[in-house]
């Protein structure tokens, strides 16, 4: 019999650097900056399971094919390397969704608060510019992911993902900086509405993809029942335009399903070739990287982990629940980098199209303590978040904290 518990962020040990900068696997110079029980992280870096490739040449979200196709002209090294370059913010509460702003600056949504900040580049001033009315935090529910419009130069659109009363949704705002602070966000616009809320499971991420189109991904709210119920929105992820309309070419005519069988779903990032990865909770024994392409169905609650079950698809690769809890993902330099939770480290899943080149390899293990979200800057260039003011973690002085990376 399967039990539901909460998304196992539990307080893991946690080891702090001595110096502001931490230099890890050899890295070379420094950059400036501008649900279960607390466990005890006995894992070793790079100690879970290999990955496997998902079916060879099968079409990717973007309809570009698998690995069976021509290898990419760079196959990332087996060993990476992570450098902290450095701080960007320090004393956040509760952060869940960043979004960077052209110029530098970041937004960042904070869970309980229910408030968007923006923080300088170089200064690290942070400057509430609005809350989103309507949200009712509570659990793993609040203020969760943020994007920018595609048309954000022109439109001047804030997305957040949010939780209400009675549901979880999609809304937009205005960001007008010529108004008082504290007082730039619009109207809210809600483009969706109706995803199931809980306590547990919201899912939350959302992320323009490469076809413009906004993506979320969502929770099944701890009643399993609802992934493998196309008619549900949750243990989903979700494709719609900005107005939150089903996308001409989804799996099923008028639905914004794209995937099915999920647990929780909080990362989302595509490679370069446009194919798109989930990063999603397990519950008791492995957490998953997924491969997205519409219309497979991932297996929860009937499947955990590498089951090879008929007509479901297996995680490209899976680890002890000790060691992730996967919230955000960023794809740089050939590689998904994964935020971990309750496993306090980031992941690093190297691959050469769509199969892993090597095991998966862990950095800053317990160094920050719980690693909410991560975003690629371009280039070698990483965000991260950490997330130790959420109620599961164990701030210390400074916590929550933006940290800027470069990665191999």
């Amino acid at each position: 019999m399967r039990f539901v518990h909460v998304e196992r962020e539990g307080r893991g040990a946690r080891r702090r650097g001595v110096a502001a900068a931490v230099v890890l696997a050899g890295c070379g110079a420094l950059l400036a900056a501008g649900c279960s029980p607390a466990g005890v992280d006995g894992a070793r870096p790079g100690g879970s399971p290999p990955g496997t490739a998902a079916g060879a040449g099968s079409p990717g979200p973007s309809g570009t094919s698998g690995s069976s196709g021509s290898p990419p002209a760079s196959v990332p090294p087996a060993r990476g390397a992570v450098t902290v370059a450095g701080e960007v913010a320090k004393g956040l509460e509760s952060p869940w969704g960043v979004a960077p702003l052209p110029g530098g600056d970041l937004l960042v949504a904070s869970r309980d608060k229910g408030s968007i900040s923006r923080v300088a580049a170089g200064s690290g001033t942070v400057t509430r510019i609005g809350s989103v009315p309507g949200v009712s935090p509570g659990g793993e529910g609040g203020l969760l992911g943020l994007a920018l419009s595609p048309d954000f130069a022109s439109d001047r659109m804030v997305y957040a993902y949010f939780t209400t009363e009675g549901d979880n949704r999609i809304a937009r705002m205005r960001y007008d900086e010529r108004r008082p602070a504290g007082q730039q966000l619009g109207a809210p616009d809600t483009v969706f509405r109706g995803i199931p809320k809980g306590l547990i499971h919201n899912g939350g991420r959302i992320a323009f993809g490469p076809d413009k189109m906004l993506y979320a991904g969502t929770g099944e709210t701890g009643d399993t029942g609802l992934a493998q119920d196309k008619e549900s929105l949750g243990g989903k992820i979700l494709r719609m335009t900005p107005d939150g309309d089903p996308v001409h070419g989804n799996p099923e005519a008028d639905s914004v399903v794209y995937s099915y069988g999920h647990r929780n779903v909080q990362g989302l990032a595509w490679d370069g070739d446009k194919r798109l990865w989930a990063a999603e909770f397990g519950q008791n024994t492995w957490d998953e990287l997924n491969l997205i392409e519409p219309g497979a169905n991932y297996g929860w609650p009937e499947a955990e982990g590498k089951a090879g079950r008929p007509g479901m698809r297996d995680p490209v690769a899976v680890w002890k629940t000790d060691e992730a809890s996967p919230s955000g993902i960023a794809w740089a330099q050939g590689s998904v980098w994964m935020a971990g939770l309750k496993g306090n480290r980031l992941w690093r899943i190297p691959l050469s199209g769509t199969a892993p080149v090597a095991e998966p390899e862990a950095f800053l293990e317990g160094k920050y303590g719980r690693l909410r979200s991560v975003v690629a800057l371009g280039g070698d260039r990483l965000l991260l978040v950490t997330s130790e003011t959420d109620g599961r973690g164990s701030p210390e002085a400074g916590d929550d904290r933006i940290l800027t990376l470069t990665v191999r």
